[in-house]
C-alpha cells in the first residue's frame, strides 16, 4: 500500500481501516508519517492509538519521543505498552525516567515493554528500577528486568 493511501485511510470512519493504516504506515518506514501518526495517538480506538505508537517506533524518527512520552499515559493499557516498546526502539535518552516510572504500571505487559526498552536504551540511571524490577511479581517482567540489568553491565 501506498504512502498516500496509507495516510488517507488513517483519516477514515472505519476504525478497522484505521487500525491497518496505522500498522501499514510503520511498516512503511516514511517519515513523512511522524504526523499524522501523533495525531492518531488521540484517536477514539484504542487500537489505533497501539498501533500508530508502535509504528512511530518503526519509523525510527526521534522526534516522535515527546508524543510517545505521553502516551506512556494512555487509559488503555495496550497503548501504553505499545508506546513503552517504541521508545525503546527509538533508544530515546530522554524516556529513562518515565519508563522507569512506568516498571510500576499496574499492567504487567506495560512493565514488560518497560524493562526491555530500559535495556535497549543502556543508561545506566535505570539500573536501581531494574534492579526492584528484577523481583516483580510477574515472572515475565523480572526476567526481562534482569536481562535488561545484564545488557547494561
Amino acid at each position: 500500500m501506498s504512502l498516500e493511501k496509507s495516510l488517507e485511510d488513517l483519516k477514515g470512519n472505519i476504525g478497522m481501516v484505521r487500525i491497518n493504516a496505522a500498522k501499514e504506515l510503520g511498516k512503511l518506514k516514511d517519515k513523512r508519517a511522524c504526523g499524522p501518526l501523533i495525531n492518531a495517538l488521540k484517536d477514539p480506538n484504542q487500537s489505533v492509538r497501539s498501533n500508530a505508537a508502535f509504528a512511530l517506533g518503526e519509523i525510527a524518527d526521534t522526534s516522535c519521543v515527546p508524543a510517545l512520552l505521553s502516551t506512556l499515559n494512555d487509559p488503555d493499557e495496550h497503548v501504553r505498552k505499545s508506546a513503552a516498546k517504541a521508545l525503546g526502539m527509538l533508544k530515546a535518552r530522554q524516556a529513562v525516567s518515565p519508563l522507569i516510572k512506568t516498571l510500576e504500571d499496574s499492567s504487567a505487559s506495560v512493565r514488560k515493554s518497560a524493562a526491555r526498552s530500559l535495556g535497549q536504551i543502556g543508561d545506566p540511571s535505570a539500573v536501581q528500577a531494574l534492579e526492584k524490577a528484577s523481583k516483580d511479581q510477574d515472572f515475565f517482567v523480572a526476567t526481562l528486568a534482569q536481562e535488561a540489568l545484564k545488557s547494561l553491565s
